[in-house]
């Protein structure tokens, strides 16, 4: 295969994935059970800020609820990329959906572009819906032209470093129960993040913990995006670290979009249309 062939191969299964990301996506927000888990947080977060209203940073006169809002845009965008992806993969593969990829060219990249597509699109949605009680404490925000802008590219960062690396994770666990793990270390990775309150309160080696995961810099960008510069003084370093945020997600996205394809063709190997079946099998006389 000539290197034009396989270039254009490649970019069919990227095209292939917009399309199945947004067939996926449909799918989802129509699906009762998948609309309850996608706005369930962020209705929670909604009733927070709300009852936050008319309080205040002590010592400040900056509002509370002001300052909790970018770290929940941060959180979410980080749940929407690892908790996700991670539950779909034992469910495509026991419904063959991961056997038909396997057996198209480049399917694998279109599989993994398709759930890029569809957890940002879904993800998406939990974010418009922390717009609303958002608004109550746009007075103090900072939302301009570059807010909008860095909000975006941050997003967009944020869903390319997670989701691939989810898929990754999700792909080792055998049954969909299993990812239930995946969850619950999503909210211990919470606690070091800095996203309820500033990282700098918390032992210099848990400050190191953080910084590891894209958490902590998906609260770092959505701070940096809509809060004022004073606000920069409770950051490491009393800066917001732009360039160092864009790097560090920059870098779990090439090890996600290196180790994911990697990953789902190992799994997809063992697959076989007798697997796919009893697979099933177990998941209807079983439940998992």
């Amino acid at each position: 295969m000539t290197t034009a062939t396989r270039s254009d191969a490649r970019w069919g299964a990227v095209r292939a994935g917009l399309s199945r990301g947004w067939l996926e996506t449909k799918y989802s927000v129509r699906d009762p059970g998948d609309l309850v888990w996608n706005l369930a947080f962020p209705l929670i977060y909604a009733v927070v800020l709300l009852f936050m209203r008319g309080s205040t940073v002590p010592g400040t006169d900056f509002s509370l609820g002001a300052s909790v809002l970018p770290g929940l845009v941060g959180m979410s965008i980080a749940f929407g990329g690892l908790t996700g992806p991670a539950s779909t993969i034992a469910v495509d593969r026991e419904d063959g959906t991961l056997l038909r990829a396997k057996a198209t060219p480049d399917g694998m990249i279109g599989y993994l572009v398709g759930k890029i597509v569809m957890f940002a699109l879904t993800t998406l949605v939990t974010l418009v819906v922390l717009v609303i009680p958002g608004a109550t404490v746009a007075g103090d925000l900072r939302l301009d032209a570059r807010t909008w802008l860095l909000l975006v590219l941050v997003f967009l960062m944020g869903m390319v470093a997670t989701v691939p690396i989810s898929v990754a994770l999700g792909s080792l666990f055998k049954r969909a129960s299993q990812t239930g793990l995946l969850f619950l270390g999503s909210m211990l990775l919470v606690v070091p993040s800095g996203i309820f309150y500033p990282i700098t309160a918390l032992p210099e080696w848990l400050q190191w913990v953080g910084q590891v995961f894209p958490y902590y810099w998906l609260g770092l960008g959505a701070r940096s995006a809509m809060l004022p510069d004073e606000m920069a003084v409770s950051e490491i370093g009393g800066s917001w670290r732009t360039l160092e945020m864009f790097a560090v997600l920059g870098a779990w996205a090439v090890v996600g979009m290196v180790l994911a394809p990697i990953v789902l063709r190992r799994m997809a190997r063992g697959a076989s249309g007798s697997t796919v079946a009893a697979a099933r099998e177990r998941y209807v006389t079983k439940g998992y």
